[in-house]
């Protein structure tokens, strides 16, 4: 985790960004995506088919993703395939699931393997 002395003071504009952020992955769909793209890159019917949702409402999400730049996409002749920008998304979460972890009690899954 952060040592106190590598921590960045941010300015206005990054809380801002920070709060769009954590508000497009309170959304337990666009959640679901990013975890999807943990393995590499995705089609839009492949993400589909791995968070239960259909392809329209997955394009859905990935256009508030793509916008936010938390994701990217690579166009192959008509498919267009997605993947996370950057590692940081999947750190968010990571962190919010552990936390979450504490939050409902039973098995801390991030402890028992020492993280």
């Amino acid at each position: 985790m952060y040592e106190y002395a590598d921590w960045i003071e941010p300015d206005d504009s990054e809380i801002a960004v920070c709060v769009e952020i954590f508000s497009l992955l309170a959304d337990a769909t666009r959640m679901r995506i990013v975890l999807a793209l943990r393995e590499g890159e995705q089609s839009v019917g492949a993400i589909a088919g791995l968070v239960g949702k259909s392809q329209a409402a997955v394009s859905q999400h990935l256009a508030k993703l793509r916008m936010s730049r938390l994701v990217t996409t690579r166009h192959e002749g008509p498919k267009v395939y997605y993947s996370l920008a950057n590692d940081h998304p999947l750190e968010l979460l990571q962190v919010a699931i552990r936390q979450a972890e504490h939050a409902v009690g039973g098995s801390l899954r991030h402890h028992d393997r020492g993280q």
